[in-house]
């Protein structure tokens, strides 16, 4: 249900249109107290009324008009206020410590076959790591997202390494961090005033999604283990996962970034309001 007293944070919002041919605009708030979701649909006319910069990621809104459908689990919104207006995300300098942070987590691998192709594929691919968003809505959907997710999985990894009894090559479990998203730079875009993610379609004219196109990567430079664990991040099929983790008789690698992606989506610096 719709609490009108309550502040609410805005994690998603897109605009489609319906089938009568008018704009429809799709919003997922996080009521700040609660910590739970809600699902909100505004008409062409409240589009047009509104600004679009209410919408941005991160800020902090009210609801001044609103009804609730039971039959759709959704608030229909017909008017909202700003309470607090949200930074896109992370600080270009923040950016920049995070890039030069990976950098050296590379210079340590002893494989230098390895040490090459990851780090040739961020430089290659440097100003996209450093602003592209983790996700359209889940975690880390903002400007920096998946650099700071990708920093976040190697703290994970460092922490967690020392003390695995079947152990996995380092080398390949950072590698494995630091590449299991690179497909996000180009699965997702960025709108540099409103802080909307929204997928981008020519990327989806080629690719299934960031994992296919990371496991393939992988592949083509002769780095199988690194690619399989990428197709399992995921966990499950219906998740996204190429490889399913229910399934029997997988080695142990298959199962490491997984769970390790999965720490950082839940308890890292998921939303905006985090990176106070």
């Amino acid at each position: 249900m719709v609490d009108l007293n309550a502040d609410y944070e805005v994690m998603a919002y897109c605009v489609g249109d319906t089938k009568a041919g008018t704009k429809m605009g799709k919003l997922q708030l996080r009521n700040v107290g609660e910590n739970s979701v809600l699902n909100c649909i505004l008409w062409e006319e409240t589009l047009n009324r509104l600004d679009s910069k209410l919408f941005r990621t991160g800020n902090v809104v009210k609801i001044t008009g609103a009804s609730f459908n039971e039959k759709f689990n959704n608030c229909l919104v017909s008017n909202m206020e700003l309470i607090k207006e949200a930074s896109l995300g992370l600080d270009e300098a923040v950016r920049e410590e995070h890039f030069k942070n990976l950098l050296n987590t590379i210079e340590e691998f002893k494989n230098e076959e390895l040490k090459k192709f990851v780090k040739d594929v961020l430089i290659k691919n440097e100003e996209l790591i450093k602003i592209s968003p983790a996700a359209k809505a889940m975690h880390h959907n903002y400007l920096g997202g998946l650099i700071q997710h990708i920093s976040e999985c190697i703290e994970y990894a460092r922490a967690i390494y020392p003390v695995m009894y079947k152990k996995i090559n380092k080398d390949i479990l950072f590698a494995a961090c630091i590449l299991h998203d690179i497909g996000k730079i180009f699965e997702y875009k960025i709108d540099f005033e409103t802080g909307f993610v929204e997928y981008n379609e020519e990327f989806k004219k080629d690719w299934i999604s960031h994992s296919q196109y990371g496991f393939t990567l992988c592949m083509t430079n002769n780095q199988p283990q690194i690619a399989k664990m990428i197709a399992s991040h995921h966990g499950r099929a219906d998740w996204g996962a190429m490889v399913d983790l229910g399934e029997k008789d997988l080695e142990n690698y298959y199962y490491i970034v997984h769970h390790i992606d999965d720490l950082s989506a839940k308890f890292g610096k998921i939303f905006i309001s985090d990176l106070k």
